[in-house]
């Protein structure tokens, strides 16, 4: 492996907390929820009736003109790359044929894709937008973010469900190791809140059904725990050559350590019970890093508030972590943003690097009773501090067909 070090300049978020990162930052340490009541007529075709939009709407931060030609998750990757590229220092003079876009979406542009098919059928072929195509594209936000900034060193959207975000900072991550690129733009991003792919996760009987406290529907770990909650937005992530970071004198939040991959060949929906698939990608993560588990003081899990997923994740994190766990804080952020599909692992991964920053690990909330079944040390309502010192974390990620990505980041 090469010895080109790989750290963190910028970050971006677009967010049900806020529309930016520290915005964002400020709502999950106070442990707020972003899960609103859905105001839209089709909500009562579903069973379930909310969800975590975006706290500010794209339209209060770009021009109608340019959103007009824009998927919702296109928009959201531009809001969140163009925060992200700010607080890099707006690197603009950077060699293009050295810098990348990886942006993921789990679902791409389905919003468009459902809007202009009833467009068609109600009003005929002239009726469908010319941007229909561009605007469904899974690699739209990618495309759209790499095209603003003359990005050359390739373009590229990694599609593995919820674990797409992750692993699009992972596939980045190796660019740069490998000496491909020397600065990333990264992340993911989702825009999935719309009738019909809210009825296919209800069918699967995925969705949290709490209509009467929907702020209190994402309760990952806890024993009534009935589902997860639809969010949307996403996070991004500068990524820079270490020396090259150095040379030009950027602000470096962070080193990311390393990566680890797996799949389960279990099912096409639901986590392998015994948890080994994600107990060798923690292997692997830390292998990649130079780290041991002893080294791990915080970690942002996956857990989304499903009755399976959570214990099969708490579980192989004991099996990974050992005795050594007894001493991560973990967070389950997904009790205040709910699940952004392709974006959890990035807007995650944000979390992580502010969290070694500021030396706090957010905390979880709606948990009334602990799952017995969960043996971790989980942050329950409040944040709570890390050590001082080297410290490093871990972002876990898995999605719909048994991806499974860990990423490893470590102080500066």
């Amino acid at each position: 492996m090469s010895q080109r070090r790989v750290v963190v300049t910028g970050l971006g978020a677009t967010t049900p907390l806020g529309g930016d990162v520290d915005s964002t930052w400020k709502a999950l340490l106070a442990g707020q929820s972003g899960v609103r009541l859905l105001t839209e007529d089709w909500r009562e075709l579903l069973p379930v009736h909310f969800a975590a939009r975006v706290a500010t709407e794209p339209a209060d931060q770009m021009e109608r003109v340019e959103m007009r030609r824009l998927d919702r998750s296109e928009q959201f990757a531009l809001v969140a790359s163009r925060e992200a590229w700010k607080d890099a220092g707006s690197p603009d003079e950077v060699d293009k044929e050295r810098l990348g876009v990886v942006i993921a979406s789990g679902i791409g542009g389905v919003i468009t894709l459902l809007d202009q098919f009833v467009n068609l059928n109600e009003k005929g072929a002239r009726a469908v937008s010319p941007h229909t195509v561009p605007m469904l594209m899974p690699n739209g936000p990618a495309a759209n973010v790499g095209l603003e900034l003359q990005a050359k060193a390739g373009v590229h959207t990694p599609v593995s469900a919820c674990a797409s975000g992750a692993e699009a900072i992972g596939y980045a991550f190796e660019m740069i190791k490998n000496n491909r690129a020397d600065i990333i733009v990264t992340g993911g991003v989702e825009a999935a809140i719309h009738q019909l792919p809210m009825a296919g996760f209800a069918a699967m009987k995925a969705l949290s059904t709490r209509n009467d406290a929907p702020a209190r529907a994402s309760r990952p770990y806890d024993v009534d725990r009935d589902g997860f909650v639809l969010g949307e937005g996403g996070g991004i992530l500068v990524i820079e050559e270490y020396e090259h970071a150095k040379a030009r004198g950027a602000k470096i939040y962070c080193e990311i350590g390393g990566q680890g991959l797996s799949s389960d060949g279990y099912h096409i929906a639901a986590p392998d019970p015994d948890g080994s698939g994600v107990q060798r990608a923690i292997k692997f993560a830390l292998e990649n890093s130079g780290l041991s588990t002893k080294d791990i003081v915080h970690l942002n899990a996956h857990a989304t508030s499903t009755p399976a997923g959570d214990v099969a994740e708490a579980n192989a994190l004991r099996k990974a972590l050992g005795a050594d766990a007894d001493h991560v804080a973990v967070s389950a952020t997904k009790s205040m943003t709910g699940h952004l599909l392709g974006g959890a692992g990035a807007i995650e991964s944000v979390f992580i690097v502010k969290a070694l920053q500021d030396r706090l690990a957010p905390p979880t909330i709606n948990i009334e009773n602990l799952d017995p079944a969960v043996t971790v040390d989980v942050v329950r309502d409040t944040p709570r501090q890390l050590p001082a010192g080297d410290i490093a974390a871990l972002n876990d990620s898995f999605g719909f067909g048994g991806h499974n990505v860990v990423l490893a980041f470590k102080s500066l």
